[in-house]
């Protein structure tokens, strides 16, 4: 039986996440050049670590577009899956960059807490306040698109955005404390909470990663229970070697050895069971080896296709 593979809505999402990217790229880029000399005229910390925040999101969303890029190129030669993880290797820089971020700011919060500069208020507060617009517009930008359905790599992204956008208001807030009350030491706690934010974003971003690199099982799917769903379908025996992985964001894959009844068409029920996976649990490339099961206990070997994907 032939084979049918069809990425071409993997592709299209790819692409509008690539134009997205460059949106809030733009966004990023024509606002942080502005907040940097702000930061310096108003001996801002908290000003000056969401300009830090501004270069690395500018740097997240640039990887992130070449990520996007290389993870719609064909799969050719060893690259059998193609390039798809570029985009999970650019979510796992952007959540090791934001850890680093984090404690450098913690850092010159410390030290801005022990021996606090003179903050200029009002200017902080203009400027939260226009980089709150900025960073809202990024954000809406980045969240686009079918819901539940963001790559990691855009995730990723979105979080550093996302983060930036906390900043902000925890600066606005710390200008505003300044501006009435004199305490200058509002700067540097603000920039303590958005390191904060900062760090948990940078680990959610490892963790969820991570698990794609270990291969671990699509979060919110249950191997056993697809294993037992099989097992429990007319004419299958037994089903065994059950692996479910994660290629790439949106990119589930499973595998399986099913050994159905001595009479039982080999090749409707792989079709049937591949269907099933993909309408049940959203699996859309599957891969089963199906036996015949004989009396003396012995296996009939068919030839299975390689893999099925369930248009």
């Amino acid at each position: 039986m032939g084979h049918v593979h069809d990425h071409d809505h993997a592709h299209g999402a790819r692409q509008a996440d690539t134009k997205r990217l460059a949106i809030a790229l733009g966004l990023i880029l024509s606002f942080m050049a502005f907040e940097v000399a702000m930061a310096v005229v108003a001996s801002s910390l908290a000003l000056l670590s969401d300009a830090a925040h501004m270069l690395t999101d500018a740097a997240a969303l640039a990887l992130a577009i070449l990520a996007a890029r290389l993870a719609v190129r064909p799969a050719r030669g060893a690259m059998t899956y193609g390039l798809g993880r570029a985009e999970i290797l650019s979510a796992q820089l952007n959540g090791a960059t934001l850890i680093i971020l984090a404690a450098f700011i913690v850092y010159e919060a410390v030290v801005r807490l022990v021996s606090p500069p003179e903050v200029k208020g009002g200017i902080v507060l203009v400027v939260a306040i226009v980089g709150i617009v900025f960073n809202v517009l990024a954000s809406a930008v980045l969240a686009g698109g079918e819901k539940g359905k963001r790559s990691l790599n855009v995730e990723g992204a979105l979080q550093h955005v996302l983060n930036d956008l906390y900043a902000f208001v925890a600066t606005a807030l710390a200008g505003l404390i300044v501006l009435v009350s004199g305490f200058d030491r509002a700067d540097p706690i603000a920039s303590l909470v958005v390191a904060a934010l900062m760090l948990r974003s940078g680990i959610l971003l490892l963790v969820k990663s991570g698990r794609v690199f270990l291969e671990a099982a699509p979060e919110g799917v249950d191997p056993e229970a697809i294993g037992r769903d099989l097992a429990a379908q007319p004419g299958v025996v037994e089903v065994h070697d059950l692996h479910v992985w994660e290629v790439t964001s949106g990119f589930a894959a499973l595998s399986a050895h099913v050994v159905v009844k001595p009479d039982d068409d080999c090749h409707a029920r792989r079709r049937e069971l591949a269907r099933r996976v993909q309408e049940r649990f959203g699996i859309e490339h599957t891969t089963l080896q199906v036996d015949h099961e004989t009396r003396g206990g012995l296996l009939e070997i068919e030839p299975a296709p390689a893999a099925h994907t369930i248009e």
